[in-house]
């Protein structure tokens, strides 16, 4: 699970992102790639939901304050749930996608 993580992506939504996504590659560094996309996808939420203590198919909020990926900065710590359901889970969705069907 940890290759798809590699690149990063340019852009983010917050400050706390790219930690958020350095800690979710840590947290399934060793973790096989599933089978199947839906699979994956399952596999990324339950993850994400560990790391940030935050459900994205039940929470409201567009954003988070974690102060564990408060590095500096004026959104230090907050993390775009938003950007994380409209980008960067499909982006590493696509990107399990490409490895499977390979």
């Amino acid at each position: 699970m940890a290759n798809l993580f590699d690149p990063e992506p340019e852009q983010w939504g917050l400050r706390g992102d790219p930690y958020v996504w350095r800690a979710l590659r840590g947290h399934l560094s060793g973790t096989d790639i599933p089978a199947s996309v839906a699979e994956v996808s399952s596999l990324l939420r339950v993850a994400f939901s560990e790391v940030v203590g935050v459900d994205l198919d039940t929470e409201r909020e567009s954003q988070v304050y974690r102060e564990q990926y408060a590095h500096g900065g004026m959104s230090s710590g907050h993390v775009d749930l938003d950007t994380w359901r409209g980008r960067l889970m499909p982006l590493l969705a696509d990107r399990a996608r490409m490895l499977i069907e390979t």
